[in-house]
């Protein structure tokens, strides 16, 4: 189990991994481009250099993508579904450049076509950005707030996706969020709810789809379907609920990476760290 954070890649790929040992993380994420669109920095041949030889330098164990946050599987303008498609095509060939682990996204909302047209869309959608992929970088769908239609906040959902006929083949995996999980109705405030929380997932999705998790305490209540980060143990779930958390045997071979704000993240990892012993 090892510890990380979304991290900056201002000045060029090749600081991120400074940026993330600065800090103390283990593993970190970051954007190849910018979350809300715009011109895509290109990875040249000297900067995925330098990118991997950092990793090395900085003993970073493994690094991470997380897809933009325009992306909309589910869209009913033809424009923005076929930009979700290539995009997170796109991010997926550019995260297998940089050896990244796997690649994260949200799939949207379906407050355009409802829930049974946006289904079908995004299972198309899916297949369609998966089709001939041969990379090394595994795809990841992270499990959701839910506030609105979005898609992704149950772990029944998720299954339903993963799951489906057409993309079974793809072996998708799952980031799970603390936060967001929490804030979807799954209680991570003792052993017991833990444990209850992490047997439904087992028993819906399967333990083995579950690659990674974000880990953020939660300003929001549980079930509150809000999407609102806070600080480890400065939130609801609570330091005592990651002490839980983290000391779930199901959970010993899972990497966490924070995505709290930078005024205090090197205190949660301190924290992270000392709760992991």
């Amino acid at each position: 189990m090892l510890f990380g954070a979304h991290v900056s890649v201002a000045g060029g790929i090749q600081n991120a991994p400074i940026n993330a040992a600065t800090i103390g993380c283990e593993v970190f994420q970051i954007f190849t481009r910018s979350p809300q669109g715009g011109k895509v920095p290109e990875l040249t041949d000297q900067n995925l250099k330098e990118f991997l030889e950092n990793c090395k330098k900085y003993k970073q164990k493994e690094w991470y993508v997380h897809t933009p946050f325009f992306i909309n599987f589910a869209s009913a303008n033809p424009r923005i579904k076929h930009a979700s498609i290539s995009v997170v095509r796109e991010e997926l060939e550019r995260a297998n450049l940089i050896k990244a682990k796997y690649l994260m996204t949200h799939l949207g909302s379906y407050k355009d076509l409802g829930k049974e047209k946006g289904f079908l869309q995004v299972v198309d959608s899916l297949d369609k950005m998966l089709s001939d992929y041969k990379g090394e970088t595994k795809f990841l769908i992270e499990i959701s707030a839910g506030s609105g239609e979005i898609i992704g906040d149950t772990f029944e959902e998720i299954a339903e996706i993963i799951k489906n006929p057409k993309l079974k083949k793809y072996d998708i995996g799952v980031c799970f969020d603390t936060q967001h999980a929490f804030a979807s109705g799954y209680d991570l405030r003792d052993e017991k709810a833990v444990k209850e929380t992490f047997d439904k997932f087992d028993k819906i999705i399967g333990l083995e789809k579950l690659k990674l998790s974000h880990c953020n305490d939660s300003m929001s209540e549980c079930g509150s379907h809000k999407d609102r980060h806070a600080h480890i143990g400065q939130g609801l779930i609570g330091k005592s609920g990651f002490e839980v958390i983290l000391k779930n045997k199901k959970l010993k071979n899972v990497n966490f990476i924070l995505e709290t704000e930078h005024d205090l993240v090197i205190e949660d990892l301190k924290l992270l760290k000392k709760i992991r012993g």
